[in-house]
């Protein structure tokens, strides 16, 4: 039987039998962890962590510099000085371009899912992060760029994704972000 990951464990419908697990596999923050707040404005991490990470942890920045309540962990794709993702147009993310909140605090690495049922997972915050500026950068070229890349990054998931990323950018339902250093 091939091994799931957390994220393929969480996208088939298995989530609470793996979240009743987490503490058991180390998933969870350890009781006593604090959360350490980011600095104002960090230096980039290394282009090797941009490039091989499995994840980045995204918050939009509310107009008054602090952060949104939404951390989800997404896949990406380093690109030319950004972080690169594809997002559903309903996702906390994307509305807050909309809305005009274009800065967003990025974390780069695989600390588990921040969202429990009992308390959040707040290692993320001790990973290497940057302030970023949040743009849709919607170009055909770009998408294909990214699919190839997932497909290289996430290959036990992502061939079961990779239709709904491509017909949902193409109906519109789906947007690229891309997050450049601020």
């Amino acid at each position: 039987m091939a091994r799931l990951s957390r994220r393929s464990l969480l996208t088939r419908g298995l989530a609470f039998g793996a979240l009743a697990t987490w503490p058991a596999l180390g998933w969870a923050r350890p009781s006593g962890a604090e959360a350490t707040p980011p600095e104002k404005n960090p230096a980039l991490p290394s282009q090797k962590h941009l490039t091989e990470s499995e994840f980045v942890y995204v918050s939009p920045l509310r107009t008054n510099g602090s952060e949104s309540t939404c951390h989800g962990e997404v896949w990406y794709a380093w690109f030319d000085g950004s972080v690169v993702l594809i997002t559903a147009k309903t996702t906390w993310k994307a509305r807050a371009l909309t809305k005009g909140l274009a800065t967003a605090r990025i974390w780069v690495g695989d600390h588990g899912r921040w969202k429990g049922w009992f308390r959040n997972n707040e290692d993320f915050r001790r990973a290497p992060n940057f302030r970023a500026t949040a743009r849709i950068d919607n170009d055909p070229a770009l998408l294909d760029r990214l699919m190839k890349v997932y497909l290289t990054k996430y290959p036990a998931e992502f061939s079961d994704w990779e239709g709904k990323q491509r017909s949902g950018f193409e109906s519109g339902e789906r947007i690229i972000i891309r997050y450049s250093a601020a």
